[in-house]
């Protein structure tokens, strides 16, 4: 059985930094292409980033790019969003999304919810002073 698993949400101060994880089990994660996406208060679940199992390649949204930073372990199954610089905008449950099947992904679909079947409960992220 599938099963995504975040963590590593909290609250922060403005100007902070986390890391969420994905952990995954039921499948290996290096073999699909790994979606993070967030959802705000009264917002539409929005795209942040992805990871291709392909050759690595990562994606992000306009507004986190230079400020997060997508990583996968094999070892570990897992895979990470490094988060710096966050905003009070950022404030939103995170999630990590995966598809049943692979699928390639490109600069115009990477963020399209359904591509991915698979989601984790999410992580709360507050970004408060």
């Amino acid at each position: 059985q599938v099963k995504l698993v975040e963590s590593g949400g909290g609250v922060v101060q403005p100007g902070g930094s986390l890391r969420l994880s994905c952990a995954a089990s039921g499948f290996i994660l290096d073999y699909y292409n790994i979606g993070w996406f967030r959802q705000a208060p009264g917002k539409e679940r929005e795209g942040i980033s992805c990871i291709s199992n392909s050759d690595g390649r990562t994606y992000y949204a306009d507004f986190v790019k230079g400020r997060f930073t997508v990583s996968r372990d094999s070892a570990e199954n897992t895979v990470y969003l490094e988060m710096n610089s966050l905003k009070p905008e950022d404030t939103a449950i995170y999630y990590c999304a995966a598809p049943d099947h692979w699928i390639p992904v490109d600069g115009s679909s990477w963020y399209l919810k359904s591509l991915y079947d698979n989601w984790g409960q999410g992580t709360q992220v507050t970004v408060s002073s």
